[in-house]
């Protein structure tokens, strides 16, 4: 799986949403200053989170966006979602639309489990969770192994 530079940026986005909580909506380059993001490029990146549902935004001087439901309701597997489409694909092809044989048959079921294991890990972490670097257990533990921190 890649994450790119699209949705990390969308994450980061939503995250300095959820920090912000009822605070009042935040203005577009206030987030973009946050996170080092191009402003632009986050302009984009929040119409298609309000497109989305992910995202609210109010115009005016006191305009600006919020997110649309709480960060407790909103996962990391929805915002990548929102910007990517399906968490795991093959040459753009959601896995169970797949099909091989002879030796490579063994194939989709292992991308069925790569897919399982990516929505397990982004469908169970949500922006309040990272907000509140109150990872859960098993997500914690994943990247406490050092091995995990390795390139082979």
């Amino acid at each position: 799986m890649r994450i790119s530079a699209r949705a990390d940026y969308a994450v980061r986005a939503a995250l300095q949403l959820a920090a912000a909580g009822e605070t009042g909506p935040l203005k577009a380059e206030a987030i973009a200053d946050a996170q080092d993001i191009p402003h632009k490029f986050l302009e984009g990146i929040l119409n298609d989170m309000r497109r989305g549902g992910l995202v609210v935004s109010r115009r005016g001087g006191s305009g600006g966006y919020r997110l649309a439901k709480d960060a407790q309701d909103i996962s990391i597997a929805d915002v990548i979602r929102v910007m990517e489409g399906p968490l795991v694909s093959v040459r753009g092809v959601r896995p169970p639309e797949l099909a091989y044989s002879g030796p490579a048959r063994s194939l989709l079921p292992l991308w069925i489990a790569l897919r399982a294991n990516v929505r397990q890990i982004l469908e169970g972490v949500s922006l309040a969770d990272v907000a509140a670097s109150e990872l859960p257990g098993e997500v914690s533990e994943l990247a406490e192994a050092p091995e995990a921190w390795t390139n082979p």
